[in-house]
């Protein structure tokens, strides 16, 4: 099949439907942007009205003849070396659910890094999933979680020879990656899966200085936000599957069991323009875009009191395999002030929003949408933040346990505990109890508690990777 990566067949789907000048009797309401009210179209414009048409019976006739979605699709996944792609509307919250329950069923076993998104402990109590935590790698002096080893996960298999594949965080938000290549290894030495839930790694396919992406180190699923480090619109995910561990229709039906039957055109067509914009020019840009973020990197590192993670941080033994330095984390401890302190001045005095926030750092990420009038403007609010925090509060000291002093049993599966009966405790009474549900800090959406854990005898908290205890 010849691959014309110069298409977007969402995108010309759209205009070809301007064109004709259509007439729905259908929805959306809105009937483009007509029956909008004014004031909203005064702030959101009728361009989003006008793109937000039906799917089946709109974009595509009701049969879906122009396969327009299907072919949108086949481009994407040849653009990251999958067999199979499938977009979503419902964020990677949606894919990674999908993915799960194609390859593990009610009681059955699935190795989970411990560091997983709170969307995979939702998609354990959807399923009935019994899950094997598999530990992170835990860096004492940061305070951070790296994504577990291939050698952590051996250990779990052998322990869980029946559990039904594996489930990785890489990158996490913090831009640590896994070994992709030797976790896979591990799995199909077994004929089991590996899913990677790849969030953050959108780019990654696209530029080779950049680590490793899921499909090209041999997961056989993967799940991808291209809202997050991409250009597409929020929601915006896309998962991929190689091989034959799991099969495509078992894939699309699960899909298809949590998917909305009315999915947002306009996140299509983000998604498509998104795979031509790479394809395309990928390299280019994201090589742009990694200049820019050294020189960012450089200039912060002048600033008295910061230091931006690098390689020589995450990397080595016992931490991370691999590093993106697009994620921007700023270590603040040389200010004294907390990475809420520092969030909340940037955003009060500056208008500055960070991303990732926690007890001594902040998360600056530096995307294809940033130029130097951009960077320029980061820089000089960190510099004034700098200048400001010896008059803000002094941060108060954190002591972080190991993980190994918080890990417990787990008394019920996630499902279980979730559907059973529960009460409200205030927190002071909550040792010796069962967590009935997730509490999650976000960003990153990692849960410090997860429901279920904890025994009769012992506290109920569970550390986040990044996040004090408590």
């Amino acid at each position: 099949m010849i691959v014309d990566h110069s298409r977007a067949p969402v995108l010309e789907a759209l205009e070809d439907y301007h064109r004709k000048g259509r007439l729905g009797f259908s929805p959306p309401g809105h009937k483009q942007a007509r029956g909008a009210d004014p004031a909203v179209r005064a702030v959101l414009g009728d361009a989003v009205f006008l793109g937000d048409v039906l799917a089946s019976g709109g974009l595509d006739d009701r049969l879906t003849r122009g396969q327009v979605l299907e072919r949108a699709q086949e481009l994407m996944a040849d653009a990251v070396h999958a067999d199979h792609t499938f977009f979503s509307t419902c964020g990677s919250s949606l894919s990674v659910k999908a993915a799960m329950l194609s390859v593990a069923g009610p009681h059955e076993k699935l190795l989970i890094g411990r560091d997983a998104h709170k969307s995979v402990v939702a998609g354990l109590i959807l399923s009935g999933i019994e899950p094997v935590w598999v530990e992170p790698r835990w860096d004492a002096e940061r305070h951070l979680a790296h994504p577990p080893s291939a050698e952590e996960f051996d250990r779990a298999f052998d322990a869980h020879p029946e559990a039904r594949g594996a489930l990785v965080t890489s990158p996490t938000p913090y831009g640590a990656c896994a070994d992709l290549r030797a976790i896979a290894e591990v799995c199909h030495r077994r004929s089991r899966p590996l899913i990677v839930d790849e969030a953050w790694g959108a780019h990654l396919p696209f530029h080779p200085d950049l680590p490793s992406w899921a499909m090209d180190a041999g997961a056989d699923i993967c799940v991808t936000s291209i809202h997050k480090m991409g250009s597409g619109l929020e929601q915006g995910s896309v998962f991929h599957l190689r091989g034959d561990l799991v099969t495509p229709a078992l894939l699309g039906m699960r899909a298809d069991l949590l998917d909305t039957t009315s999915p947002s055109v306009l996140i299509h067509a983000g998604l498509d323009g998104w795979r031509r914009q790479m394809a395309l020019h990928g390299k280019e840009l994201l090589g742009a875009t990694l200049d820019l973020a050294a020189d960012v990197r450089a200039a912060v590192e002048e600033i008295d009191g910061m230091h931006v993670d690098d390689r020589d941080d995450f990397c080595g033994p016992g931490l991370a395999d691999d590093f993106d330095p697009l994620p921007g984390v700023i270590e603040l401890d040389g200010l004294g002030i907390t990475g809420y302190q520092a969030a909340d001045w940037l955003r009060e005095h500056r208008g500055v929003d960070a991303h990732l926030v926690d007890h001594r750092r902040i998360g600056t990420q530096i995307t294809l949408g940033d130029d130097r009038e951009t960077t320029g403007e980061l820089l000089s609010a960190l510099r004034d933040l700098a200048r400001a925090a010896r008059d803000l509060p002094e941060a108060p000291r954190v002591e972080v346990p190991s993980p190994d002093g918080l890990r417990m049993e787990q008394a019920l599966l996630p499902r279980d505990a979730f559907f059973g009966p529960a009460e409200d405790v205030p927190v002071s009474e909550a040792a010796g109890r069962v967590a009935a549900e997730m509490i999650t800090p976000y960003p990153p959406g990692i849960p410090a508690v997860c429901r279920a854990s904890g025994s009769p005898n012992r506290c109920c908290a569970i550390c986040a990777p990044g996040w004090p205890a408590g």
